[in-house]
Formats: C-alpha cells, structure tokens, sequence
C-alpha cells in the first residue's frame, strides 16, 4: 500500500479510502465486518463514512452504517488506532428543525451522537458534508474550536463545497488562527470532471486533500456494458445513463482491452494520477471488488492511454478562466 500526507497536514493516509455507503444497505454486517477487516490486512488505513448513511436515503436508517463501523471497533480495540476514521455531519437526522445543517448546535449534538454509534471517543477528520449558506462561518468554527479542543475530533474536512467555499473557509480560519480545512471530498471521475475548472486548483493552492468520491463515475466505468445480476449497477437509473452514454462507454472499454486493464482499475489509476488527489474512495460490496480496486495502485498510464483517455472523456482542457478566456 503507498500513503500520502492529507493535504497540509502531518497525516498519512493509504492512497485509496475505504467508504462505507454499501454497509447495510447493500452489504450485511458480516461481510462489512470482513470487508474492513481486508481493508487493514492490504494497508488501507483511511475509513470514510457520514451519519446519514445506513439505508440509502431511507429517513429510518440513518446511522446504521456507523453503527456496523462502531460494532466492529468494539469487537476489537486494537483496530481502532490502526485507521484514520472519517465521518461527517450536515444530513438531516430527524424531523426536528435543528437535526440537520451546520449550526453549533446540531455540530455538537452530530458529533456526540457519531461518537456514540462509531464507540469511539474521537474522530479524525469531522467533514461538513455539504456547505450551509445559512449559518456564518464564527459559528462553525466556534463549535468545530470547542470539538478540537475536546479532543473528539482532529482535523476538518469539507464535501461538497465550490472553490470559493473553500477559500472563505481558509481566509477565515486563517484569521482566527485554526488550522481550517485541510481536505475536500467531491465527485470527480473521468466521467465527471468539472471540479478542473475551480475546485482541483483551491485545493491545490490552500494545501486541501482532495478524496473524490465516484471515482467509478457511479459504476459507468467499471466495464457496465458486461450484464450485472445484483448490486448498485443493476439500478434503472444507472442502466438509462448507460443507453445515454453507449458510444464514449463502448470506446472506454475497447480502450481498457487494448491495454489489457479491467476498467475499474483504469478508472481508479487516473484520477490517482492527478497529483492534487490524496485518496479516491472505493466503495465495495464485496472483498473481490475491495482486492480488484488495489490493483489500480500498480497501473501507471502512459501518455497515449492518458491522451486517448482525454478524447473519450473531455475534461474543461484547463482550468478557469483559461478554460473558457483568453
């Protein structure tokens, strides 16, 4: 396994994070027991997961995937020190007005409550998951200040959030003399690569780690033209992006087979070629997917695959202004 520092930071991350949105919803206990399990044994030690998750967008589960994470650090305590735990706050919790967002009362009460699904007595990187336009950044960083303090959580991330968020996260952090954000997990993929234009260079300028999640671009690159028979890639929404984009997913896979690599893995190996990107998040269902996502680590992509990559999914070609100015 390689490792990286997290942004700015002093933290050494491995090169891929293992997510957990699959954990309950799609993958059973046991086998996310097992799943984490493998994740340590191949030197995976970043684990990502958010208080929402659970039950895919089903109010009554929310909280269900920390939960399975909590169980199994409580089975073994060892393993807690062993990994970079991950979570974030902003989702709606409840039904009550002030379950959900970013005020210093709901950040407190979030993270209180994942300390206490996730049987832990710290978390490492507390992400806000989305930016709230509605509460002022002295709030937030007041309640995220006292957190630190408390020792119950390490370091900030953001997920989500558009460049200029992320510069009015720093400018203000810097004014106050607290570390601020130090990664950003967004969508980025070949499929997806808007955040060129902005986002990819704040990071790159304010030191923030970028995690970008749907690496796979939401299974679009992970050879779907080969009939799946369970899992997230038999969803209908899924198969209609599939039929919109037949022609560039037929000449990404040829491409795969002509340099002889599971397309999965050329997905993973390209975003981990950008050299702003700490660690993409895999998502498996099972320990065959978690053991096949490794692999990308070994593919370095030549000039010609890279190029032939950019013709088959063009990217902005640069970033803003330059993109769309002189």
């Amino acid at each position: 396994m390689e490792y990286t520092f997290l942004g700015r930071t002093g933290l050494k991350v491995s090169r891929l994070c293992l997510g957990t949105m699959n954990f309950g919803p799609y993958t059973s206990e046991p086998d996310s027991f097992d799943i984490m399990n493998k994740a340590l044994e191949l030197g995976i030690n970043f684990f990502d997961t958010a208080n929402v998750y659970g039950a895919m967008w089903d109010p009554a589960g929310v909280g269900n995937t920390e939960k399975i994470i909590g169980r199994w650090l409580a089975e073994d305590k060892s393993r807690r020190n062993k990994i970079v735990l991950a979570t974030k706050v902003y989702g709606n919790m409840g039904k009550a007005p002030n379950e959900s967002k970013l005020s210093a009362h709901h950040i407190r009460k979030a993270c209180e409550d994942s300390l206490k699904r996730l049987q832990t007595d710290h978390i490492d990187l507390y992400q806000m998951h989305h930016i709230d336009r509605d509460t002022p950044w002295a709030e937030i960083y007041q309640a995220m200040e006292q957190l630190v303090r408390e020792g119950k959580i390490t370091y900030v991330g953001s997920s989500n959030f558009a460049a200029w968020n992320i510069a009015e996260a720093q400018m203000i952090a810097d004014q106050r003399n607290f570390l601020g954000v130090v990664s950003e997990q967004s969508i980025y993929s070949l499929r997806n690569r808007q955040i060129e234009l902005e986002v990819i260079p704040a990071c790159k300028h304010f030191g923030v780690g970028l995690i970008p999640w749907s690496p796979l671009g939401g299974g679009i690159l992970c050879g779907v033209l080969e009939k799946a028979k369970e899992g997230r890639r038999t969803r209908e929404p899924l198969q209609k992006s599939v039929e919109k984009l037949r022609p560039q997913i037929q000449a990404y896979e040829n491409l795969c087979k002509e340099i002889e690599q599971k397309p999965a893995d050329v997905a993973l190996a390209w975003v981990l070629n950008n050299p702003v990107v700490t660690s993409p998040i895999v998502g498996p269902r099972t320990i065959l997917q978690l053991e096949e996502n490794v692999k990308a680590l070994e593919i370095k992509l030549s000039e010609e695959a890279l190029k032939k990559l950019d013709e088959i999914w063009p990217g902005p070609g640069n970033q803003a202004p330059e993109a769309y100015a002189w």
